[in-house]
């Protein structure tokens, strides 16, 4: 019996490229190409599944897929029996309700008796019971910022990254009812082989993240300068310092989070850090 790990992303768009770039960077090699629905990787356990995004929670609860990568939004609004086993940081966008910019509004009470259109209705009817309000939901798939120019609605209810596409149709953002990013889900009957490769997986993806988030850093500086460089990059465990060929001088390494990158790098030229280089890190292993 194959056990390999069944993994579901997305066939198309914006969440597919970056499920596919973060597989790749985890060092799994595997054939993508067009049409394809299928593809079991050459180096690691596991096979891609490429699926429509809103069927992704389904596959994965009812085990066609072990795991699959969704956005959080597909996640609670299909309420599927799927565990949430890690959150991906990527394809980051919310959920909005928006209408006609001639429109004004005044807060979260006007949306009161409105005509909503959106893919959404769960998540939506959840945001207004939670306030109090009603309003008639209609359920469309596709399209729906063209609803309120052809009469379908008063308002829309849809993921919004930039807001350019809610621009191009006459229509502004008035109130954010839920935050999404790309979530790993996962089956939580899973056997002990599957399990032991997920967790293969999650390995590899917050090492990865890790060092994203991360730079190595090299300087050199006098040595009389060296407690007050090492306070300010404490590092992993602490700085490496190393004497240089030059007496009185020794070079430091450490690395800092990306947050925190110009302060740091302007308390340590402050200090007397000079020569410094910072190098991005492929993998960090924590």
């Amino acid at each position: 019996m194959n056990s390999n790990l069944r993994i579901a992303i997305q066939k198309s768009g914006r969440l597919s490229e970056d499920s596919l770039g973060l597989i790749k960077e985890c060092g799994i090699q595997f054939y993508s190409g067009s049409g394809k629905l299928k593809s079991e990787s050459s180096n690691f356990p596991a096979e891609l599944l490429f699926l429509r995004d809103d069927d992704i929670p389904g596959y994965v609860a009812d085990g066609v897929a072990d795991v699959g990568i969704v956005g959080e939004n597909v996640l609670v609004e299909k309420n599927k029996p799927v565990t949430l086993s890690y959150r991906l940081g990527f394809s980051k966008c919310r959920l909005s309700v928006a209408i006609e910019r001639s429109k004004e509004y005044h807060g979260i009470g006007d949306l009161q008796g409105l005509s909503i259109a959106t893919s959404y209705p769960r998540l939506l009817s959840g945001y207004l019971e939670k306030h109090g309000l009603r309003a008639d939901i209609h359920e469309i798939s596709g399209s729906v910022e063209i609803a309120p120019s052809i009469g379908l609605a008063d308002a829309v209810c849809d993921i919004v990254s930039s807001g350019s596409t809610l621009m191009s149709n006459g229509l502004k953002e008035v109130e954010v009812i839920f935050r999404s990013e790309a979530v790993l889900i996962a089956n939580p009957g899973l056997d002990d082989a599957r399990q032991n490769i997920l967790d293969k997986l999650l390995f590899r993806i917050k090492s990865v993240q890790a060092a994203r988030n991360n730079k190595y850093i090299l300087l050199n500086a006098p040595n009389d300068a060296i407690p007050a460089i090492t306070g300010i990059l404490p590092g992993m465990k602490s700085p490496t310092v190393v004497p240089l060929a030059e007496s009185g001088w020794s070079s430091v390494h450490s690395v800092i989070n990306e947050n925190d990158f110009w302060n740091i790098i302007d308390n340590l030229r402050e200090a007397g850090a000079q020569g410094i280089l910072v190098v991005p890190i492929e993998k960090m292993i924590l």
